[in-house]
């Protein structure tokens, strides 16, 4: 008869069903008590009154004498159908459900089964289960206040759609009012059952106390040290009651607790139902029913509320106790991985035993009773019991086989020898059961490292699923043969199914053990928890294990209950991101602070700080006046490294050991899988880093926009040294690629705008020099210097905020070079070309104002009496001058920092260079003018200077020109030609106009027309198809042939400046790669200009340092 009832079968599938039942009221229970996520049928006014209405007639509801309030029911009653079906559905689940438990329990009953934790384990743990998942799907159903509303909205609905009620309404209808007190119902249905539960709960008195001791009882007994008997350390950890070492206390609290409240009539009958209930209520406050559903046991039972006043000391010290254990256990599986073959039973204790611990902490503290010491109920240090146990679970994955193949051959070589001396030893044995035995030994006895060693995959779940069913047949009543009358057998066939299951099914084993999944339910008390030990330093080397845990979320998933896998999973990742993010930024920011130490350090050895140091040496050695007694003598660099005792801690250490203990937690694992999403905790902090170091940079700049300040580029160079230096030294303490960082962020700094969209050092340096240095230096305030190859401050009665030369140097445009690279460069370039356009729009405005005029002198140029008529109708001489000076003030920075460039390029990719430099060289400029300027673009990148400027080229090609022809273009070029050489003799009005020696150019810039005319000349016929040398070569007539007149005026005010400015032809022909001095000698004498010379070099007055 036994066989016929499958009673192993349906308790496997009923307790797997009843799960995912439970859990599918649990999430119904959330939709309806969600006000975002409630059926809109309960938050619509309209139907208000046809809630109110069913609920109170419910279950008796007649769509015929309330169809006044069920009318918008009876319009949308497809709609309803729609979306309460699911809902509907599992509530028939429930009431399926119950009646298959009915009827297995009766059969159980009327079959006498035999309970004993210690002996049918498997048998008894699966019967306690169902009916503790039984009680807690009926007290998860009464709990749920919708739940009438909408059965009776759906079955109105239904009826409405089919002239008839829904034939599972009256049941269901009838089990809701039955279960309205849940308790009372449940223990009149158990009193029949009373007996069975009785037995089975009563097993639990030789496992349950022994699992129930305080941390002074476990460190007395040296619970789970390896080292606390080293000759016993090979010796196989096993036991008489095998799984029961590893059940979860808590599992063991809630069959008591709910066993006992359904069949409480034993409690009165027998003393130790009694004593294990007080045991139990001892131990805490509430029991969880599912997920973060908790159930207060002590509202049930309030006798016991007084006894529960120590329970928190007494965890609090199991925790303490676990730490250590779990921290001596995994140092010595560390050393000695081979110990886990003999001694994996004790991992999985480890593991049960923190589990349990866990789990009351984290239900005590989301539902903290009134207390004066909430704090009892937190726990600063959980970080590194969390971290033992992801290190224990990673050590399990890491040496599997090592697993596998000892219990391999324990099964083999003594599991199957020590079952067949027992199965040889029965006097009676049926038929069935003998089959079953045998089929056992020959498993164990066909197994072979053969098989292992060549990589197959073992299932033994068929060998479990007939021990389970060979315990269901021993234990019902008058059985032929009862497994209570073999222990021996029990024993064994326990201990053979631990081994198989460290085997094939050691994850299964391990969310029975280790899974904490239900901490995705308790997101408060998860995030507190977390808080609390990242502010512990002593604790930030375990912080990883917070996100770590969160991808176990997975595994309390249901097949039965797919819709809240997308919520948990967002969960389980939004936790997992926030906790990476936040150890992330603590990390960062001492890694930041430290860098910033060492770049103040840095600051202070800068050649700049050297000249105090001299001057008080210098001093020192003159013997003249020492400072005062008051004054403070000023510590030299390095002072901050010599300390007289070892034992005082600066600020620098303890910043080191706080980055020591944050890079530590990143050890735990390289990554991590979080449904499906591979997470890798370094790129979290790479991806801070970044950010932050990128604003790092930014603020080092110092920019202000309304003052025009901004660091020098050299120290803002040396400063990021300093920087990088500092970051190197982070591979030194944890697993990140570095140099990726800093190429990444110094990248990001080369562009106008950074990956998150913030201005970088090359937007501000371009901002800075535009505003700042160049438009002084187009009013005159800043002169450039080619002599120092830089700009300079003019001596004006207003002091300038800065001093042009610190930024302009050739060590500060090669540091800017260094800072912003070609890329930055390249952006710089593109804004001076915008201003340069922008001028030139503006001149060719002033050359179609004087177009008629223009034209006269261009055909009169030698003509002294016509000129000097002409010159009187020229308007806008001055403006053409100054406008041309701005472009060629903006050419020559371009010019410098294009050398600035060309350096750089050569110390960092010589062989780039090289074959770039040669490809131009062999490029010429009358060839065919697109192949010569994508050269030229190429080796402009590079920095190298050109016959003709590629960006000012495109820069004019793409300028709007009104759709006029090439021919007007080209007219109007050489008609601006004309006007600047006609215009060139008013320069000697300007004072300003005087060439200074020192500084190698003329005090208003206008030496920086010479640049101007051969690149703009140069680019814009190029645009035309025109012949730069031809042109240049008239511009130099015009010029020769105006500025010879200036000879023959000698009382005129405009020689005062006259030998200045004759050097401007020679300056545009030397620095001109289409003029020659043949062509300047054939228009202009050349003694004139060494004359010039002379007389200029007179008025300089030598001075000696």
């Amino acid at each position: 008869m036994a066989y016929q009832f499958k009673l192993a079968e349906k308790l496997i599938i009923l307790n797997d069903r009843g799960q995912g039942v439970l859990i599918r009221m649990n999430h119904i229970k959330k939709l309806c008590t969600d006000p975002k996520r409630r059926p809109p049928y309960f938050t619509d006014k309209s139907m208000e009154s046809a809630t109110k209405y069913i609920n109170r007639k419910f279950p008796n509801v007649d769509i015929r004498g309330g169809s006044q309030h069920l009318s918008n029911i009876q319009k949308q009653k497809s709609a309803i159908l729609e979306g309460l079906h699911s809902y509907y559905e599992s509530f028939i689940d429930v009431m399926e459900f119950r009646d298959h438990v009915y009827e297995l329990l009766n059969t159980i009953d009327a079959s006498q089964c035999y309970f004993n934790i210690g002996v049918n384990f498997d048998f008894t743990k699966n019967y306690l289960d169902l009916i503790v998942t039984y009680a807690s799907v009926i007290y998860m159903l009464s709990r749920m206040d919708d739940k009438k509303a909408i059965v009776g909205m759906y079955n109105c609905a239904y009826e409405f759609s089919n002239g008839n009620s829904d034939p599972s309404f009256p049941r269901l209808g009838q089990m809701f009012i039955e279960y309205d007190h849940p308790w009372k119902k449940l223990s009149e249905e158990f009193g029949p059952h009373t007996k069975s539960v009785t037995e089975a709960l009563l097993s639990l008195l030789m496992v349950y106390p022994r699992r129930n001791l305080s941390a002074d009882q476990w460190r007395n007994a040296q619970l789970l040290s390896l080292l606390a008997s080293p000759a016993a350390m090979l010796s196989p950890a096993c036991c008489d009651t095998m799984a029961c070492e590893y059940l979860s206390l808590e599992a063991m609290e809630r069959w008591i607790l709910i066993g006992f409240l359904l069949c409480h009539s034993s409690l009165n009958t027998n003393a130790n139902s009694q004593n294990l209930w007080k045991m139990a209520l001892r131990n805490g406050l509430y029991i969880t029913v599912i997920r973060d559903e908790v159930l207060n046991i002590h509202k049930l039972s309030e006798d016991f509320f007084d006894t529960c006043h120590s329970v928190k000391e007494l965890r609090r010290e199991k925790r303490n106790f676990l730490r250590n254990a779990l921290k001596e256990l995994i140092k010595v599986l560390e050393d000695e991985p081979a110990l886990l073959g003999p001694k994996a039973l004790f991992v999985f204790m480890a593991l049960s035993f923190s589990r349990d611990e866990v789990l009351w902490l984290v239900r005590h503290a989301e539902n903290i009773p009134k207390t004066k010491t909430p704090e009892d109920y937190a726990d600063s240090q959980m970080a590194e019991l969390f971290y033992y146990m992801e290190k224990l679970r990673t050590l399990l994955a890491q040496h599997r086989y090592v697993i596998q193949r000892y219990h391999l051959q324990y099964l083999s070589q003594y599991d199957a020898l020590v079952l067949n001396d027992i199965i040889q030893g029965m006097y009676v044995c049926p038929e069935e059961e003998s089959v079953l035995m045998s089929s056992f030994v020959s498993t164990l006895s066909a197994m072979s490292l053969k098989h292992l060693d060549a990589g197959e995959e073992f299932d033994l779940k068929p060998f479990r699923l007939d021990w389970l069913r060979l315990q269901a047949y021993t234990s019902v009543g008058k059985a032929p043969l009862a497994l209570k009358d073999y222990p021996e057998l029990a024993k064994v066939m326990n201990m053979a199914q631990f081994h198989t299951r460290m085997m094939d099914n050691v994850n299964e084993l391990l969310c029975e053990t280790a899974d904490l999944s239900i901490l995705c339910f308790h997101t408060r008390v998860f995030e507190k928890l977390f808080s609390q030990s990242s502010e512990d330093v002593s604790m930030q080397r375990y912080l990883t294990a917070f996100p770590v845990i969160c991808s176990h979320f997975s595994q309390c998933l249901h097949p039965l209950c797919p819709e809240e896998a997308e919520d948990i999973e967002n969960r389980s990742l939004k936790m997992s991101v926030n906790f990476l993010e936040e150890i992330s930024r603590q990390t960062c920011m001492v890694v930041l602070e430290i860098c910033a130490e060492q770049c103040n350090l840095h600051e202070k050895l800068l050649p700049k700080h050297s000249a105090e140091t001299i001057s008080t040496a210098r001093n020192k050695k003159l013997k003249k006046s020492l400072p005062k007694k008051g004054d403070v003598p000023k510590e030299k660099p390095g002072t901050e490294s010599l300390r007289k005792d070892r034992v005082i801690v600066t600020n620098l250490d303890k910043m080191h050991q706080a980055l020591t203990e944050l890079c530590a937690s990143y050890s735990i694992c390289a990554d991590f899988t979080v449904f499906q999403h591979i997470i890798v905790p370094a790129e979290f902090l790479f991806s801070q880093l970044e950010i932050r170091l990128n604003k790092v940079i930014v603020q080092m700049a110092n920019y202000n926009q309304s003052t025009h300040e901004i660091a020098r580029p050299s120290d803002l160079l040396a400063g990021i040294q300093a920087y990088v230096t500092s970051l190197h030294s982070l591979s030194c303490y944890t697993n990140i690629d570095v140099t990726r960082l800093v190429k990444s962020v110094l990248l990001q700094q080369t562009q106008p705008l950074d990956s998150y969209g913030a201005q970088t050092i090359t937007t501000l340096y371009t901002n800075w020099f535009l505003e700042g240095l160049l438009r002084q230096a187009s009013s005159a305030l800043i002169v450039h210097c080619p002599t120092k190859q830089c700009f300079v401050n003019q001596n004006t009665e207003n002091e300038q905020s800065f001093h042009a030369e610190e930024y302009s140097d050739i060590c500060g445009l090669r540091s800017l070079a260094e800072l912003i690279g070609p890329f930055g460069l390249k952006f710089l370039n593109e804004n001076l070309m915008w201003h340069i356009i922008s001028q030139v729009g503006e001149l060719k405005k002033l050359v179609s104002d004087n177009m008629d005029v223009l034209v006269q002198m261009r055909a009169n140029y030698d003509n002294p009496e016509a000129m000097s008529d002409l010159q009187k109708k020229l308007t806008g001489s001055e403006n053409v001058l100054k406008r041309m000076t701005i472009v060629g003030v903006i050419l020559s920075f371009r010019s410098m920092i294009q050398d600035a460039l060309e350096e750089s390029m050569d110390r960092h990719c010589p062989f780039l260079m090289r074959p770039i430099k040669c490809l131009k060289d062999f490029i010429y400029s009358d060839g065919d003018i697109k192949v010569t300027l994508s050269v030229y673009e190429m080796a402009s990148a590079a920095g190298l200077p050109c016959e003709i400027d590629p960006a000012l080229v495109s820069a004019i090609a793409n300028m709007q020109t009104d759709n006029s022809s090439i021919e007007e273009e080209f007219k109007i070029t050489c008609l601006l030609l004309v006007f600047i050489a006609v215009s060139l003799p008013t320069l000697c009005l300007d004072p300003n106009s005087f060439y200074s020696r020192e500084h190698g150019g003329h005090q208003n810039n206008i030496h920086c027309l010479a640049t101007a005319v051969n690149h703009l000349a140069a680019a814009m016929f190029t645009v035309q198809r025109k012949n730069i040398q031809t042109q240049l070569h008239e511009f130099l007539k015009v010029a020769s042939s105006i500025l010879l007149q200036l000879g023959q005026n000698v009382e005129r005010v405009e020689i005062k400046n006259r030998d200045s400015v004759y050097l401007l032809l020679h300056m545009i022909v030397e620095q001109s790669p289409f003029l020659s001095q043949d062509m300047l000698e054939m228009c202009f004498p050349y003694v004139l200009l060494r004359n010039s010379y002379r007389e200029v070099h007179k008025t300089f007055i030598h001075t000696m340092g």
